[in-house]
């Protein structure tokens, strides 16, 4: 759950059961929290444990209100947002904490600052075109610091980094930007005002209309996706935006999955398309898990495409399509890897072969960003450079955040640039001549 103007799960709400004792805590606009200082004005989405609210905060601006279910404390998500107070380290930073009574219990508040859009509305915004490179470079140096920050300083694991839980540090539309927009807060609660539940039959309607408006909102724009499809590339090509005037320094956020290092609660871990091969294979994990999925959030900047996304197949399941996949792009798995996890058997002969997908087309990283997404060949071989080290089968020897960002790929200006500068410098000797 991001704390953002577009975090929550987009589509659906979070259900009138759900506000019950141990549940939600149902609030209002203009309902105050911790003795008035804190006053709910929209709510901004919702996740497992916890309902999201911008709240103005009366003593300063506006924030993120996190109210969770339950009063238990999240300990891991206010270390990684409680200990950087010189706002250096590219993760979401801890205002405050608190405790809120209501009849459905007690529940444990924390308060974030409030930031702009996750990195997946950025790409849908660029109509998944990938970004510049320089833009691209800006921001993974932002998740490696904060990734670095997580690793080294605190021996924390994210254990989901992905686009949607890194957040720029202000919205892509200032309009939506509750400082820059100068919106009125509301301090006093709006006639008729029910949100969340507990407020009776009404509330009941509200959802009920609210899920029915989504729906056909989700219809509306299936069929919209398709007359643009059908008009083809040409129109699409002339609707470019341009990302000029956005911020692309971001954080990252939400660490309601994460673990320490020495302490992990959960086997599975991570968002399917994001997920590390050991993972897959339950041998164990450690700090390089955030790392692969850095470098398949770096890959998606680049080219606007999921590095990998396994589906079903006849007679194979998305584990074994997501390791073949694997295989393709970086050449087959060592024996020692393939065969050495918990679960290998269920995908993996004595020789390390797939046993249900055997015919694999190998497509290397360098070849594949030059041949479908037409990147230059010098800034197609530098990119693969960097990334290819990251997406190592072997954990123990993909780069530390702290690597990655002493990588000359993230120090140096990229080869077409610098080719586009020398052209330019020439032109100009020319015109003087």
């Amino acid at each position: 759950m991001s704390c953002s103007s577009s975090s929550g799960s987009e589509g659906e709400e979070e259900g009138f059961d759900s506000y019950r004792k141990g549940g939600y805590h149902a609030v209002r606009i203009g309902d105050p929290f911790s003795g008035g200082r804190y006053i709910a004005q929209r709510k901004l989405g919702w996740g497992q444990f916890s309902t999201v609210w911008l709240a103005y905060d009366t003593l300063s601006s506006v924030h993120t209100l996190f109210i969770s279910k339950g009063s238990t404390f999240i300990q891991l998500r206010i270390s990684a947002s409680d200990g950087d107070l010189q706002n250096t380290k590219c993760v979401v930073r801890l205002i405050d904490h608190f405790k809120h009574a209501g009849p459905n219990g007690q529940h444990l508040c924390m308060v974030l600052e409030f930031l702009g859009d996750s990195l997946l509305r950025l790409i849908r915004y660029n109509r998944y075109k990938g970004l510049k490179l320089e833009k691209v470079k800006e921001i993974c140096r932002c998740i490696l610091t904060g990734l670095d920050y997580l690793h080294r300083e605190l021996g924390m694991i994210h254990s989901d980094l992905k686009p949607e839980n890194i957040l720029l540090v202000s919205t892509i539309d200032p309009g939506k930007d509750p400082v820059r927009s100068g919106l009125t807060p509301l301090l006093e609660k709006p006639e008729g005002n029910a949100n969340g539940g507990g407020g009776g039959g009404s509330s009941t309607m509200n959802l009920i209309e609210k899920k029915l408006k989504r729906r056909a909102k989700r219809a509306v724009a299936k069929i919209s996706e398709r007359r643009v499809s059908m008009v083809g590339e040409e129109a699409s090509s002339k609707s470019e935006r341009s990302l000029d005037g956005i911020d692309m320094r971001c954080k990252v956020v939400d660490f309601g999955n994460a673990c320490w290092a020495d302490k992990q609660f959960a086997e599975e871990i991570q968002t399917r398309q994001y997920r590390a091969p050991e993972v897959i294979l339950k041998s164990g994990y450690s700090f390089s898990v955030d790392m692969w999925s850095f470098g398949c959030t770096a890959f998606e900047l680049v080219t606007g495409d999921m590095l990998f996304a396994p589906k079903e197949g006849n007679g194979y399941g998305e584990d074994e399509d997501h390791l073949a996949l694997m295989m393709e792009l970086l050449g087959k798995m060592p024996r020692k890897i393939a065969v050495g996890g918990a679960r290998s058997k269920d995908y993996f002969d004595r020789h390390g072969d797939l046993k249900r997908i055997r015919r694999l087309k190998y497509w290397p990283l360098d070849r594949l960003l030059v041949d479908k997404y037409k990147l230059p060949e010098a800034e197609a071989k530098e990119f693969a450079e960097f990334l290819s080290p990251v997406l190592e089968f072997a954990p123990e020897k993909r780069p530390t955040a702290q690597q990655c960002l002493e990588h000359p790929w993230m120090n140096v200006v990229s080869t077409q640039k610098n080719a586009d500068s020398v052209e330019s410098q020439v032109r100009n000797l020319k015109i003087k001549g």
